[in-house]
Order: C-alpha cells, then structure tokens, then sequence
C-alpha cells in the first residue's frame, strides 16, 4: 500500500491564521503538530515513510519538506511532487499517480490512498482501521471513505450509499453541500455519509475509469513525464468527485466514525476545541458566554459581557466574528483585496531550504525576526539596498561572512550587518540555530536582496 498527501491548495477561508503563501495545511491548529504533520503521523502507522508520497505546488515545497523533516529526519525530497501549476485533485491524483508508475516502479495492482493534507481526525485508531480495511478490500474498485453523518451538516457534501457488499457499500450518488432541511433529511434516513473526499484505488483501475470517464485526462495519462509536466497547465481543473467517481459505476464506500472534520471554517475549530481538552488558550472570561479564542502567540485574551463570539489572535491581525459567521470571512477577504491590505497576504512564516522564519514585529521602519537554521545549512550569500540587519544568537553556534570578515558567534552574541554589505549566515553545529535578527531600514520586504552565491540555486 502506498499514500499520496495532497497539500497544494491555498486559501484565506481561515484568515488571519492562513495566509497564501502559508495555508491551512501548515498551521498548528489544535496540537502542537500541523495539520500536514498530523496527516503524515496517521500514514506512518500504516507504512514506511518511503511508501508516502506529497503534491504541493513549488510556492509550499519547503512547508513540506522541512515540516516532515521536522518529525522525520530521514524524509526524502523526492517524495515530494510539485505540480507546475494548481489546479484540482483530478490532475494532481493523475500526476501522482504517474509518478508512481512510471518513476517509483510500483505495482498497478497495489492500492494508492489519496488523502487530504488539512483535516482533523480524533479517532486515529478508528481511521487507520477503516484506511486498513479499505486497502485490503478495494480490488479493482474505486474507494472512498465515508464518514458516519452524525448531524445535518451543512457545509459538507454527501454520499448515498446503496446496496452492502462484503463490508462496504456501493455508492448510489454523490450530493453537494445541501440546505439545512435536506441535510436533516439526509440524516434521519440513515443512508448517507459524508464525502471526507478520500479515496484508495490501484493504477490499473484508476487509468480504466478515466478512459471512459475523463478523456482529457486520460490523454495526457499516455504521455513521457516530460511532456506530461509541460502539457499540465492545458489539463481542465476538475476535482476527482467531478472527473471520475460522480459518473464511474466502479465506486465504493468503506464507512468510518473517527471524529471528522475538515477545518473549514473558525466555527468547525471551535467545535472541535469543545471536545478537545488538548487545545489551550489563555483566555478570561467575565460574564462571557459561548466564545472561542485562538491565539498563535499565546497572548491573554480577555472578554467580559459578550457572548456567541470568536475571537482570533495573529501577530498581525485580530479576527472578531460572531459564532455562526465563518462562511463571511470570504467577504471580510474581498474587502481586504479590494483594500490592498498587505496582512491579507503578508508572511509570517516562511519555510526555506536551510529553515524557517517567523515574523515577530513588522512596522514600517523596523522588522523582528526568529530565524531557525537546520544543522549544516547555510543562506545564500547576500546582499541587501535598503536594510541593515541586528543578529543576535540565542541557540547554538553560528558562523557568520559580514563583509570581509568570517566569525563565529555563541549564545548571546551578536553582530552588525550595514546595508549593501555582503553577508551570510550559517550552522555548523549538530543542533538547531536560532538567532532574532532586527532589521532596520526604509524598505523591510522579502524581493529586497541581491544573492552571490546560493547552494540551493535560487537566483
């Protein structure tokens, strides 16, 4: 059995907490691990991390790689896949699945689970069961997890299930988000699942059903690699619901009550904080009723007479909503756009080939960093016109170019580096290094930098 995560998808349907360039996949939300780590956690259970495959787009590659290799120090970067551009699951399962075929050499008999990368599941053990049960009993049909509809759900989609064979069901017809009252229908019938919108199937099965239900795709199926990557912008945008399992007759749902949600809104993480004794804010409350805060920098959040809100705590920005109202932060988005309003898309975490960053202060004069270097990683050698950068070490060791000179720095030390002077800053330790570096200067973006020299080939 093989798995592919996709992680590709970007969005604000969670902002301030999601970002474009840092999505939903990469937040910790309710653990101390992010959604794609506790994704790949699940997985882990089941297989060897060498049976685990990504697709991402090339804007999120090092949130991949460096949060798995934050839990996996052997993780390898090939098993990470980046679409050419973003389009839907259909084209990103097409691409993943090639890969396996044509260049990891697997069987097109063997199962491949495709999995989202942002979902919450608080019965791990119930998943990977029901995920177990599905790779030994999909055969050559196309599989889908159905989750057991404990309420009239409005915000997800459907599954009827139909006729019981051998411990799944055949799938009689895909729904869409319905009203509340034909939700509660769904319910009271007992006939339907939610569409979680994961699926195990093999090649052969896979490449059959999109001849006959998704010819373009198919197609491009048939083409080397190469040409396949160059040719995948032409490719329609379709989910798999709408290229393969809505109209194949091959579709199965194997059933599975483990505590799920999709995240995709403020209200689902509010509901899921209610049963989650994990999940800790800092917040006091006189006189409040029914209000959920999220804070990622843990600051006190204080509320005293209001009720039937969340509120959610950037280092940017602050989101008040009353409960009920998650669907209109897309409004709330709009507005921002139409504002040019830089926190809608401003970085705060940034994942690079060397580590990480994190914004800790932005102001028009003066930015505060965390920088975390990996052991044996280095920046590239640079240069920048319009800043000066403060480094100050807080952990490990760094060895630092600033201009002609070549140092090394220990806890507490620090360092000056003048605008427009050659710089670079690098781990030659075991452990991680972490300094804050203060930035200084008339422009503080990320585009002003001159590279010399780079051992990840970034221009």
């Amino acid at each position: 059995m093989y798995a592919v995560i996709l992680c590709g998808g970007s969005g604000t349907r969670l902002w301030p907490l999601s970002r474009k360039n840092f999505p939903k996949q990469f937040l910790s939300l309710y653990s101390d691990k992010s959604l794609l780590q506790e994704t790949y956690l699940r997985v882990r259970q089941i297989m060897p991390s060498n049976h685990i495959f990504f697709v991402t787009n090339n804007e999120n590659l090092f949130n991949v790689v460096n949060q798995i290799r934050d839990i996996d120090e052997g993780f390898e970067q090939s098993h990470v896949l980046i679409e050419p551009t973003s389009l839907n699951t259909a084209p990103a399962i097409l691409y993943a699945m090639k890969h396996l075929i044509d260049e990891a050499g697997i069987s097109e008999d063997v199962p491949v689970a495709f999995l989202p990368a942002d979902h919450y599941i608080g019965n791990k053990e119930a998943f990977v069961s029901v995920l177990q049960k599905a790779a030994e009993k999909v055969g050559d049909a196309i599989g889908t997890i159905g989750v057991v509809a404990s309420k009239p759900e409005t915000g997800y989609g459907y599954i009827k299930r139909g006729k019981v064979v051998d411990g799944y069901a055949k799938a009689d017809a895909f729904k869409e988000k319905p009203d509340r009252k034909i939700a509660e229908e769904y319910v009271a019938s007992g006939k339907y699942d939610w569409n979680s919108g994961m699926y195990i199937f093999n090649a052969k099965t896979f490449f059959s059903e999109i001849a006959k239900h998704a010819p373009e795709l198919s197609a491009a199926a048939a083409l080397k690699t190469a040409e396949f990557l160059e040719a995948f912008s032409t490719l329609p945008a379709l989910s798999i619901d709408n290229a393969l399992s809505e109209k194949s007759d091959k579709v199965v749902v194997f059933e599975g009550s483990f505590d799920w949600n999709d995240i995709g809104s403020f209200d689902s993480l509010a509901e899921i904080a209610e049963t989650n004794d994990s999940i800790e804010t800092r917040h006091i409350e006189v006189d409040s009723k029914n209000v959920f805060v999220h804070s990622t920098s843990n600051r006190l959040v204080a509320t005293l007479g209001v009720e039937d809100i969340i509120v959610i705590e950037n280092n940017d920005s602050i989101l008040i909503q009353k409960r009920g109202r998650s669907e209109d932060v897309k409004k709330l988005v709009e507005k921002m756009k139409a504002d040019k309003a830089k926190e809608l898309d401003h970085q705060l975490v940034g994942y690079r080939p060397w580590g990480r960053y994190e914004v800790l202060l932005d102001t028009p004069t003066h930015k505060v960093k965390k920088i975390i270097v990996y052991p044996g990683a280095k920046l590239s050698l640079q240069s920048h016109f319009h800043r000066a950068e403060h480094w100050v070490v807080v952990r490990g060791t760094a060895k630092i170019v600033n201009g002609e000179k070549e140092t090394y720095l220990s806890e507490s030390e620090s360092t000056y580096v003048p605008k427009t002077h050659k710089h670079r800053l690098e781990n030659p330790g075991k452990e991680i290094l972490e300094i804050i570096e203060v930035q200084t200067g008339t422009y503080l973006e990320e585009d002003d930098i001159v590279r010399y020299d780079d051992q990840y080939n970034r221009k």
